[in-house]
């Protein structure tokens, strides 16, 4: 079981903790285990919908130290030059990793963040963004 609810004011807050607890008593007093988690909301489907269509326009224009890189490995880089991420040896030690957090995780300030970082970087590089996934 997982109770999920977006909250965006202080009455729905108070509504949605005398539910939790409602529904948190039930399982506890028939002797099972809860976890609860409040925690900041994550990026949104347009931010997320926003940042591929960046990533992806700059895979296209961009040559990084001789290398066309992929959308995906686009978002590592600039995820972990936002997040300021640790580096470490891959496992068979020819390579390395950047630990960290995914994108997915974000909240919507960090994504919002992590676009800037883009826009910024895309006007050094001359990278030009077409309208399509900017709505």
């Amino acid at each position: 079981m997982r109770l999920t609810m977006q909250l965006n004011n202080e009455q729905q807050g108070h509504l949605a903790a005398q539910t939790i607890w409602r529904t948190a008593k039930a399982h506890l007093s028939a002797g099972r285990r809860m976890v609860l988690e409040l925690r900041p909301q994550t990026r949104s489907t347009a931010q997320n919908a926003r940042l591929w269509a960046m990533l992806t326009e700059i895979s296209k224009q961009v040559d990084w130290y001789g290398k066309k890189l992929s959308a995906d490995d686009w978002k590592n880089v600039f995820s972990s030059s936002l997040r300021k991420l640790e580096v470490v040896p891959n496992l068979d030690g020819t390579g390395f990793v950047a630990l960290g957090m995914s994108t997915s995780k974000m909240t919507i300030a960090e994504m919002c963040d992590m676009q800037t970082l883009m826009e910024s970087f895309g006007a050094e590089k001359g990278v030009k963004f077409s309208a399509a996934g900017y709505e």
